[in-house]
């Protein structure tokens, strides 16, 4: 994972994140599917996150395919829609978006549709992740999902004697200065998820759809915490030195910070707040101007085994979209296929708030929710 923190120096500014704008959208790609999965050209370039293409399954697929794999990680959805549009959208084959940025790469013109017939494990994917919302365009599959999970209350257990057990932790004062959250704009669905059980007088019933007062709320909250927090976490890896260091006593985390600070024998746990959580159900997406479509065909074909898929969910943390990577998770980790309820999916995802791009237009069919330039300045504007 050399080079994991050079993402970072992409210095979005607030006039780049702008240019994601809804308004901003071009047209979706047409079709235009390869009729086979030709010889591999050679190299892979994606954009993916921070865990997601560790070498223990990519030196096997570098060796089956000849296929080289060139990866760059990203610490937020707005650094992968950025990078995905860089050079004009050719640097990059394919990302594992979340359901933040998917949307807007698909309406932007910036992935092209993907023939799931030529992935052979697609229908054994979880029903509900076959064609999800999130990646799929009026029956035009624009992505290929993958893993799946929820964002998790992290802590150190040597500073609690009592569990956490809500949200409001990361609120609270009595730890000032050893706070940390992600440094992204949808941490705001987060705070509004947190409102809308602590004062449900707000109304609030998506938090992706809020309106200008709802938001102006969830703001304010994020406002009063910017003085409580240490850092804002921009890679999985900044917030696992926050706690390593004792900088960070707690906050908001993926579970793969939670694994890799146990291995290295930190003190910590995590935890999905009685308030629930928000999370991300992440696709393979392909870039309209890819140059290794083969290799990337091969690539969301061999991720998408039953093997890889439990490797991939083991180490981070996550929930595969095979069902048949049941067997496999237990077979490297004796009961990991219920503990990441892979054998009640159906049941489970409908418990996590998964990210979606924040619109104007409600889900109602009115135009009173804010869109997510929007939630991008309210972001600027809490970080100060």
């Amino acid at each position: 994972m050399t080079s994991m923190k050079s993402t970072v120096a992409l210095g979005l500014t607030l006039g780049t994140a702008i240019a994601f704008s809804v308004s901003a959208f071009a047209e979706p790609v047409a079709p235009n599917y390869p009729k086979t999965i030709g010889e591999g050209e050679g190299a892979l370039n994606i954009v993916a996150w921070e865990g997601y293409a560790e070498d223990s399954w990519v030196k096997p697929f570098e060796k089956e395919t000849g296929c080289i794999v060139n990866r760059k990680y990203a610490g937020s959805s707005d650094e992968m829609v950025a990078l995905m549009r860089q050079g004009g959208g050719s640097e990059y084959d394919l990302v594992s978006a979340s359901g933040d940025a998917s949307l807007r790469l698909i309406l932007g013109g910036n992935v092209q549709p993907i023939d799931v017939k030529l992935i052979p494990d697609f229908e054994n994917f979880v029903p509900d992740l076959q064609a999800p919302p999130h990646n799929t365009l009026k029956g035009v599959h624009y992505g290929l999902s993958y893993e799946w999970g929820p964002n998790v209350l992290l802590y150190n257990t040597d500073k609690f004697e009592t569990a956490p057990t809500s949200w409001a932790a990361i609120y609270d004062e009595a730890y000032k200065g050893k706070i940390t959250v992600p440094d992204n704009p949808i941490q705001i669905a987060d705070a509004a998820l947190y409102l809308a059980k602590k004062d449900p007088s707000l109304g609030i019933t998506d938090p992706y759809e809020l309106t200008e007062k709802q938001l102006d709320v969830a703001v304010a909250l994020l406002k009063k915490q910017r003085p409580l927090i240490k850092k804002y976490w921009a890679l999985a890896s900044d917030e696992i030195e926050l706690f390593k260091n004792g900088d960070a006593i707690i906050g908001a985390a993926w579970p793969y910070q939670t694994i890799t600070l146990k291995a290295a024998g930190a003190k910590v746990a995590d935890t999905v707040p009685s308030e629930g959580a928000t999370g991300w159900a992440d696709s393979w997406m392909l870039s309209a101007k890819s140059k290794h479509v083969n290799c990337a065909y091969k690539w969301m074909a061999y991720v998408s085994t039953p093997s890889v898929q439990a490797q991939q969910a083991i180490y981070f943390g996550e929930t595969p979209a095979n069902m048949k990577a049941c067997a496999e998770m237990d077979k490297l980790d004796k009961g990991s296929c219920e503990r990441y309820h892979l054998n009640e999916a159906a049941i489970y995802l409908k418990q996590i708030r998964f990210w979606k791009t924040p619109q104007e237009m409600c889900s109602s069919g009115k135009n009173e929710c804010t869109s997510y330039t929007t939630w991008q300045q309210k972001w600027q504007e809490i970080k100060g």
